[in-house]
């Protein structure tokens, strides 16, 4: 039920001060992303080791005789495959993603020796061809397991790993770097671009939820101000992306929803993987003011929120989602979580 009068029914409403921001139109729709009618048919679960190894060998013969095999943990965005021992294959899932290749190929470059990690390194970009439509990439493979509560030894000081990255990268001149926009996903933009998105995910989760709470964590979201310039941010900062070797944070991927812009997106780790004396080191450490984690609240109630509602259609959806990014909290206790911190209850 939509919350009536009071301060949730005013924390949903829209505001005329607020910035008209839309967000891509692929994603509108509550947490789906709906192909473009310039989409091909072309489906993930079509993008296959045989299609892969038939790609590199017409492109690149001198890898030909490379196995190619599927990785663990795949992404939404790009279909990614191992190449020998020593590189990886990534391929655009969908249409919108191919935006990301040549970002990455003209970014990572650049960004990588100012960096105190590993990132992605493209050695390689491979053509449409053989039925496959889009652009592709080769890049060397990174050793090291995804972030997990179980594979990182010690969560507070892999906080202050993650935050002292996080910090060179914002330090990186980003004064030529891409504005947050369709290929990061408004990920470096500002959280009200997910404004309607919210408010829907609320009246549908009615009584599941603490309405009145998330709302206003939302309203204080959208209401942050900050003084931050803009930055180059990661923009998924999730334990899927974080590398692991020997218990320590090693390395950092996927940066194709990375932008010039407001590094609040990235702070979602805080509520997601972070608690008690993680979280607090995390949160001295990053080098942002208090409006940004007000505004990084709102990042992670919006897609905690959005994966809730979409368990309603799809029971389960939720909890594998939760484990498929590396969350420790499920998206309800999430909700919950950034509520209660919100109003200085720190877990």
């Amino acid at each position: 039920a939509r919350p009536r009068g009071g301060r949730a029914a005013a924390a949903l409403r829209p505001r005329r001060d607020r910035p008209r921001y839309s967000p891509p139109r692929r994603v509108r729709a509550i947490g789906v992303r709906v192909p473009d009618p310039g989409d091909c048919n072309l489906q993930k679960a079509d993008i296959t080791r045989e299609l892969v190894g038939r790609l590199v060998a017409s492109q690149f013969p001198q890898w030909a005789d490379l196995p190619v095999s599927p990785v663990e943990l795949d992404g939404w965005d790009n279909t990614t495959f191992r190449l020998g021992t020593t590189m990886s294959v990534r391929l655009p899932s969908a249409d919108a993603y191919v935006a990301q290749i040549d970002k990455e190929h003209r970014w990572l470059p650049i960004l990588r020796p100012q960096l105190p990690l590993p990132i992605p390194e493209p050695l390689a970009r491979g053509a449409p061809a053989l039925g496959f439509p889009r652009p592709w990439s080769v890049y060397r493979w990174i050793e090291g397991e995804t972030a997990t509560t179980e594979t990182v030894a010690d969560q507070t000081q892999f906080a202050r790993d993650l935050a002292a990255f996080l910090a060179a990268l914002y330090r990186c001149d980003g004064a030529d770097g891409p504005a947050a926009g369709p290929h990061s996903f408004s990920r470096g933009g500002p959280v009200v671009v997910w404004d309607a998105q919210v408010r829907e995910a609320l009246e549908r989760l009615g009584p599941r939820v603490d309405v009145a709470g998330a709302s206003a964590v939302w309203a204080a979201a959208v209401d942050a101000r900050s003084a931050h310039a803009p930055v180059w941010v990661h923009g998924d900062v999730t334990g899927a992306n974080l590398l692991v070797r020997d218990g320590r944070l090693r390395a950092v991927i996927d940066f194709g929803c990375s932008a010039v812009g407001d590094p609040a997106c990235d702070t979602t780790i805080a509520w997601t993987f972070f608690s008690g004396a993680s979280r607090a080191a995390f949160m001295s450490q990053l080098p942002v003011d208090e409006a940004t984690w007000a505004r990084g609240r709102g990042w992670a109630l919006w897609k905690a929120l959005i994966e809730l509602a979409k368990d309603l259609a799809t029971p389960g959806h939720a909890a594998r989602a939760a484990v498929r990014v590396g969350w420790r909290l499920s998206a309800r206790q999430i909700v919950d979580d950034l509520i209660a911190d919100s109003r200085g209850e720190h877990s």
